[in-house]
């Protein structure tokens, strides 16, 4: 993970993943071959609400639906799980594209509805 996080992240340090891996409702990757290219991360808070946390593609990987791909498979995921709740943080310039992977606006930010 470490490789794809060097390309999609401007302040990342080679870090460790298994602890925070260990500790999530669920994970998604797409690959090219054998080699990591995207990547969700379902945290959740042990009950019904889950969140998605570091969804990236690597740069030239993207525009080709991989990420909306990793989104739906995280969501089929957490519901699978027993979440009745996804959440997501992001930066204001991914607005579109989580309104596009079905989440809506609430006052807290957008959650996807319809588990």
């Amino acid at each position: 993970m470490n490789a794809l996080w060097e390309w999609a992240w401007d302040d990342f340090v080679c870090k460790d993943f298994s602890g925070i891996l260990a500790r999530s409702l669920a994970h998604a990757g797409a690959y090219d071959g054998q080699r990591l290219i995207g990547f969700v991360n379902v945290a959740w808070d042990g009950g019904i609400h889950a969140f998605l946390l570091d969804t990236s593609v690597h740069p030239k990987f993207r525009r080709r639906g991989i990420a909306t791909q990793l989104v739906k498979e995280a969501a089929d995921l957490a519901r699978d799980r027993g979440a009745h709740w996804l959440h997501v943080d992001f930066e204001p310039s991914l607005t579109g594209f989580y309104r596009a992977c079905g989440f809506e606006p609430t006052g807290a930010g957008l959650i996807k509805l319809q588990m």
